[in-house]
């Protein structure tokens, strides 16, 4: 069985708003909703939701009603949910025209790149569910559970010791570039890379604002992005027997939040695998918060889920990692096992 690494790198550009029209009912919803049984179909009824709004309350029966017809689509339950909160409150949910959606982003970049100086050295702990399953069916199958030390350097340099697998204390934990030692799928980069890198000048981003959000109880402004190969530099690899590497593009979403113009949450995902290549997709998510370490207040990850769709022997499986970051603390603290750290109700299940 290959094992899979997802390498990070990443991407200033264009904006572009839609108009508003005549709020949507609830009847047309419905009948548009019903015929969306496709993601073409679901797109459309997505900028419709973005661009007119509507008139009618979101309650738990249309959600649900919602998840069932679009097949759990995310982003299609998200839109609706932002023009329900665009219904009750237009000011707070107004999407921003194009100078001031300019300015959140030259603000984001200040702040993002001015924290990527100010990151401190500090140790937390990985709690990992590493999960697989057929490509396109969803049904994953738990593979197993790793807490992982993981000690980072204002420099960039990340060092990791696999403390347990499936529960099982590792009696002498030896410090590694990765947890790869551990077989199947990781990822590196979520601390500092990946951020730094959409707002690096050179990177050359292109930014569009898609639409209002609410992450975490914060207001934001998302938006999509992307990077040409050459720019992006992103390294996907398989590893088998040898090991193939890739240099892929990116492509993505972002959220920032709309007071403190800081990164909550990033969807990315590689653009141009080669053909061929054992890797025919690679996506993240990558959740930040904020954190106390040694008194001071610091936006980190507070999870990250990795998909990697694999061909292997004739089959397309996807892997998953679900990745929780807990107790950050000042460099040279000793990571500690809990009972909690190794309990599978703990961790968050696909």
């Amino acid at each position: 069985m290959r094992t899979f690494l997802l390498i990070t790198a990443i991407f200033c550009g264009s904006i572009a708003i839609s108009a508003q029209a005549e709020p949507l009912t609830q009847p047309e919803y419905v009948k548009l909703l019903y015929a969306a049984d496709n993601d073409a179909a679901r797109a459309d009824l997505i900028a419709v939701l973005r661009s007119r709004g509507i008139s009618f309350v979101v309650n738990d029966g249309l959600r649900s009603l919602t998840r069932t017809k679009s097949g759990n689509d995310t982003e299609l339950r998200r839109a609706l949910d932002e023009a329900d909160r665009r219904r009750r409150n237009p000011e707070a949910s107004r999407v921003p025209n194009a100078a001031e959606a300019a300015a959140l982003l030259t603000r984001s970049r200040q702040a993002t790149l001015e924290a990527v100086e100010e990151m401190p050295d500090f140790v937390v702990k990985q709690q990992i569910q590493r999960s697989a399953s057929f490509a396109g069916t969803g049904n994953f199958r738990n593979l197993d559970r790793l807490v992982v030390a993981v000690s980072y350097r204002a420099s960039g340099e990340e060092t990791y010791k696999l403390l347990s697998k499936n529960g099982a204390v590792e009696p002498n934990p030896q410090e590694r570039r990765s947890y790869e030692e551990a077989g199947g799928t990781s990822s590196t980069g979520e601390f500092v890379t990946v951020l730094a890198t959409i707002f690096k000048p050179e990177s050359q981003t292109k930014f569009e604002v898609v639409d209002t959000d609410e992450i975490r109880g914060r207001r934001s402004i998302a938006f999509d992005f992307s990077i040409e190969k050459e720019l992006a530099k992103q390294i996907v690899a398989a590893t088998g027997v040898t090991t193939e590497t890739a240099v892929t593009g990116m492509k993505g979403r972002l959220w920032i939040d709309r007071e403190t113009a800081r990164v909550l949450r990033i969807e990315s995902e590689a653009t141009g695998l080669p053909e061929g290549f054992p890797i025919s997709a690679a996506r993240r998510t990558i959740d930040y918060d904020w954190t106390d370490i040694a008194g001071e207040r610091y936006l980190l990850p507070l999870q990250s889920d990795v998909r990697l769709t694999v061909r292997e022997r004739g089959n397309r499986y996807e892997t998953r990692n679900v990745i929780r970051f807990r107790d950050y603390q000042k460099f040279g603290t000793e990571v500690i096992i809990r009972e909690d750290d190794v309990s599978p109700d703990e961790i968050q299940k696909p």
